[in-house]
């Protein structure tokens, strides 16, 4: 699951890039590993800027160790369910342009917000201060068909965790893109969300794997 849903974020950080789009806002970060997004985009787009966001102390203290040495990187600890935060913060303002369009990275967090937070309000807030012709990218883990009791494993190992886990259908995931362009995943598909695994995937069929289906991807455009 983890590996999958990392290759869509790498995936679609790089299809956002080869789009023209030059910043970026990595929403839930993470530990630093192989293939940053910054790694990728700049690839693509060199000198490309990158902001990433999260709100655990330890993964600021070592992200910062590692990425602060790059003008084109920053790295806030911050709440990802506060954007006007995020979005107003200094380091943000620095890197982010909020007149040029944006890739928007949002690839497992909105998995740990719960139902009474607003899930959904929360990425249109994001959305809706992004100027037109950003981009979303998107990923949340699922339980539609899955096994009752592999659904309560994956969640036994939140249970001590600071934020838990919430799955979402097919149909609440997809409520995530309303009022943006959702694009085709891959060559000849319509326009959906489909499975982590075959986003931009040369080969949909060697692609598709039981990992990739616990979690529901898409990347839409902002008007």
């Amino acid at each position: 699951m983890a590996w999958s849903n990392r290759g869509f974020h790498q995936r679609s950080a790089a299809w956002i890039a080869d789009q023209g789009i030059r910043q970026f806002l990595d929403i839930g970060a993470g530990l630093p590993a192989v293939g940053n997004t910054h790694e990728v985009v700049q690839s693509k787009q060199p000198g490309a800027r990158v902001v990433y966001v999260d709100n655990d102390p330890l993964v600021d203290l070592y992200s910062k160790q590692i990425l602060d040495c790059d003008d084109t990187v920053r790295v806030i600890c911050a709440d990802p369910a506060e954007p006007d935060t995020i979005l107003d913060h200094p380091s943000v303002r620095a890197l982010i342009d909020p007149d040029q369009p944006t890739g928007l990275l949002m690839t497992g967090v909105m998995t740990f917000v719960a139902e009474e937070s607003r899930p959904h309000e929360l990425v249109a807030r994001y959305a809706r201060r992004q100027a037109p012709g950003s981009y979303l990218a998107l990923s949340h883990m699922t339980d539609d068909a899955k096994p009752p009791a592999a659904v309560e494993g994956c969640r036994s190992v939140f249970e001590t965790a600071t934020e838990h886990l919430h799955f979402r259908s097919k149909r609440e995931v997809a409520t995530f893109f309303d009022g943006m362009e959702l694009l085709p995943p891959y060559a000849g598909a319509d326009p959906e969300v489909t499975y982590c695994g075959v986003w931009g995937a040369e080969d949909v069929k060697l692609a598709d794997s039981e990992g990739s289906r616990w979690l529901y991807c898409g990347v839409a455009r902002i008007p």
